[in-house]
Parts: C-alpha cells; structure tokens; sequence
C-alpha cells in the first residue's frame, strides 16, 4: 500500500507541472490588458487616454508583464515551489492570505452541502433500486432527472424567490448565521444528490442480480440485512470512485453559488479576480483546485482497495 502510495504521488508530479503550463498559458489569451484594467478601477476623470497608456505601461513594467513569457513562468514556477502563491495585482497582499481567509466560507459551503446531498442522495438511490420499476423507483428517477437537469444558478434563483422572496423563511445574500447557509447548500447539494442517487440506483441493481445475492434471498434473510450488509457495501464501490468528480462539483460549483448569494468564500474571490484579470489569484486557484483533484483521487484509490478486498488480492498475487 505504501509502494503505490509513493508511486502514485511521483506519477501526478509531471500531471501537476502540465497543469501549471496550461494555466499560465491560457490565461495569456484572455482578452485585455491586466494593467489597464486596474488603472481603470482608479481612472482620474481628468486625466487623458495618453496618461491611461504611459501608466500602464509603468505598471506592467512593476508587475513583470514585460518580460516575455518563459521568464513570467519560471519565475511563478520557482514562488510556487518554494510555497508562495504570489501577490495579487489589484490589492497587492499575499493571495494565500487573501485564500485563508475566504476558505472556511468555502468549506462551511461545501460541508453543508455535501451533508444535503448525502440526506437526498443515499435514501432515494436505495428506494429506487428496492422498488425498482414501482412508483417509488419512477418518482426518485423523475426528481433525480429533474435535479440533473436544471443548473444550479437557475435553481438557486428559483429557491431565493420562493423561500425567501415570498415566504420569507429565510436570508437571500450574505453570511452570518445557519439560515444564511440553508440555501446556497440546498442549491449546491441537490444537483450533486440527483446524480449520485442516480449510480447508487444503477449499482445497487447490478448487485441484486449477483448469485450471491439471490443465495442471501433464498436463505430467507431478512430484506434490510440483505440491503445494508451485503449489498450496499458492493454497490457503494463505484459511487466511492466518482466522488472525485462529487468533490470536484462542490468545489466548482461553490463558485457560482457563491456568486449569487454573495457568500464571502473562495468562489466569489476568484470570479472578481477573472474579471479584473488578475492572473496571479486566477493561477493560484486553478493549481490549488489540480492539487485537490489529484490528491482525492489518490485518497479514493485507497479506499477502493479497502472496499473492495478483490484489488488487495490481485496486488498480493502480481506482487
């Protein structure tokens, strides 16, 4: 385990230097001009379009903008592997400050609605495939499309007019106490339940159809020891691998959400730094997002291993 452990991480090593690459690299063919953007946030009304350009010219010289583009990455590459993420543009801190102090935020987010999707997606993936093809099945796949379908900004709007606009149950915008929370983690978790639902569903069927299964049937267990002891830990194997991809929405998704709610987190952040194209804060988060999807990926391999004893034993055999 601590061979592939250590394998793994030596694989993602070129993976992450390929993706610090090709942030840098697009992020060259966004549109306009980083130095002018911010004199514009600062613009003199009585000062003339020639000044605009003089001065940005000097702050791109200040912001290393003029150097050409193998030297702008070396030099970001040799900060970020010394643990520095850079210093913003626009307000000129650290971006690993400015990062911590938005994150617990995310997190706050992220937690409540992965607790939501759990709640929907646990108990209505199991109904379906215990009654599957009966009403309970066809209402659980009917909401679960529904949830796939609609996006979450369109839902978190739809949410915001009817629980809070006209039955004022709860806040719109902003972060203070639990009722701030109930909305944005009901937005964000719900998509996320009705896919996860959806694979327990399809997995929980397959296992069904296992002879191991039918033996447990005909020996006459009871139904709930044949779901929640042998068929649920079989069937929660594939759902366990796409939870990269669950973390991956959450993460993705926060920022959105965050936007439309106003939650002061990470999402938010990063959404103003692309429009003041403040490509330090932009790099810093898209490395930090690869860094969290590689190293769950790896976390989620070795759960696999523990789930599912067969990988164990083809190890010890090839080993």
């Amino acid at each position: 385990m601590l061979r592939y452990l250590i394998f793994r991480l030596a694989v993602t090593l070129p993976v992450l230097l390929g993706v610090t690459l090709l942030i840098f690299s697009l992020l060259r063919f966004i549109p306009g001009d980083p130095a002018q953007m911010i004199l514009l946030t600062m613009f003199d009304p009585g000062a003339t379009v020639t000044d605009l350009h003089v001065d940005a010219a000097i702050l791109r010289k200040q912001l290393g903008l003029d150097e050409p583009f193998v030297i702008q990455y070396l030099s970001w590459l040799m900060e970020v592997a010394t643990g520095n993420l850079g210093t913003s543009f626009r307000s000129r801190s650290p971006i690993i400050d400015e990062l911590w102090m938005r994150v617990p935020a995310t997190l706050e987010l992220a937690g409540a609605a992965l607790v939501v999707m759990l709640v929907i997606a646990l108990p209505s993936g199991i109904a379906g495939a215990v009654f599957h093809r009966r009403p309970t099945d066809h209402m659980t796949r009917f909401i679960a499309l529904i949830g796939v379908s609609v996006p979450n900004f369109f839902l978190g709007l739809v949410l915001i007019y009817v629980l809070s606009y006209q039955l004022g149950w709860f806040p719109t915008l902003g972060r203070g106490s639990w009722s701030n929370l109930v909305l944005p983690a009901l937005t964000l978790g719900t998509g996320l339940a009705a896919t996860t639902s959806r694979l327990l569903r399809t997995s929980l069927l397959e296992v069904f159809s296992k002879r191991y299964m039918v033996l447990a049937e005909a020996k006459g267990l009871p139904r709930s020891v044949i779901v929640f002891k042998h068929a649920l830990r079989n069937a929660l194997i594939p759902v366990v691998t796409s939870f990269g991809m669950v973390v991956g929405g959450l993460l993705g998704g926060a920022v959105i959400i965050e936007t439309v709610f106003s939650w002061p987190g990470v999402g938010r952040y990063v959404v103003d730094a692309i429009n003041g194209r403040d490509y330090p804060v932009i790099q810093a988060f898209a490395l930090l997002m690869a860094v969290a999807y590689v190293l769950i990926n790896v976390l989620i391999d070795l759960v696999y291993r523990f789930l599912d004893p067969r990988v164990r034993i083809e190890e010890g055999t090839h080993g």
